[in-house]
């Protein structure tokens, strides 16, 4: 007995078999097992825990109804023991001669038509349109919407492309004009600081502080920007500075400032 026809010929039977599920299968590949190793000699003695345990069945109730059901539809003989103690006997029947024969292939002398060419159909149908001719459609064939598709994906993604040419070449001028401003820019030295406070009446000190703090950050405006106009930054530096010259003391109350002197000497 040939094991691969027969189980080409059980699920041949199988496909046009509509009332079996995954459990009916797995439930008669497991009775396989046991006739393989049985060198396909009938019958075999099965037990049922061992058989539930191979084709992964958990419900005995479930069991008992798939091997109904197969011994019901041919599939095989189920012959119940009733006796916990005997094995209940299976006879599998052989599916290898139920195999419909294969057909040949076409011969060599029959030439096969390209695609554009038209075939007739030889066999004859039900409604009798043998001598009627069919056109076969070409592999070939290139559907208009992919075309269509195809233009405005071309069409999109040149449009993508312009509109990053357009964004580099943005990109590009703001980052020119940054460099000729950064060329108009040169750094003032102390004395020019000095000299443009003193015309401002602003006093030396805070020339001095003005450069010592901008040549410490690399002359840019709120550390980030490069500075443009010295000068501009000079007079924010002016009118910033007269916030803080104060002779008042802002930490400290003011009702705890006092005019006259006292004598914390005198009892209260």
């Amino acid at each position: 007995m040939n094991y691969i026809k027969h189980l080409t010929g059980f699920f041949d039977r199988i496909v046009h078999d509509r009332n079996l599920n995954p459990t009916h299968i797995s439930l008669y590949i497991a009775l396989f097992q046991f006739w393989n190793i049985n060198r396909f000699k009938n019958p075999i003695s099965i037990t049922r825990d061992e058989v539930m345990r191979i084709s992964k069945i958990c419900s005995k109730a479930t069991y008992h109804k798939c091997m109904r059901e197969l011994n019901d539809k041919g599939y095989l003989k189920y012959e119940p023991s009733f006796n916990p103690y005997k094995g209940s006997m299976v006879i599998l029947f052989n599916f290898s001669e139920d195999l419909k024969p294969v057909q040949k292939r076409a011969s060599n002398s029959e030439k096969i038509l390209p695609n554009t060419e038209q075939v007739l159909n030889k066999q004859e149908t039900s409604v009798g349109t043998g001598t009627e001719q069919a056109l076969v459609p070409s592999i070939n064939y290139i559907n208009k919407t992919n075309i269509s598709n195809d233009l405005n994906l071309g069409e999109q993604s040149q449009n993508f492309k312009i509109d990053n040419l357009f964004s580099e070449e943005k990109k590009e001028e703001e980052e020119k004009k940054l460099r000729e401003k950064k060329k108009l820019f040169s750094t003032p030295t102390n004395g020019e600081i000095k000299k443009y406070f003193q015309q401002q009446n602003f006093p030396e000190l805070e020339a001095q502080k003005f450069f010592n703090y901008f040549s410490s950050n690399g002359w840019l405006v709120g550390g980030k920007t490069p500075m443009i106009d010295w000068t501009a930054a000079a007079q924010n530096w002016m009118l910033n500075a007269t916030k803080f010259n104060t002779n008042e003391r802002p930490n400290r109350a003011k009702h705890l400032n006092t005019i006259t002197e006292k004598d914390y000497s005198e009892p209260l």
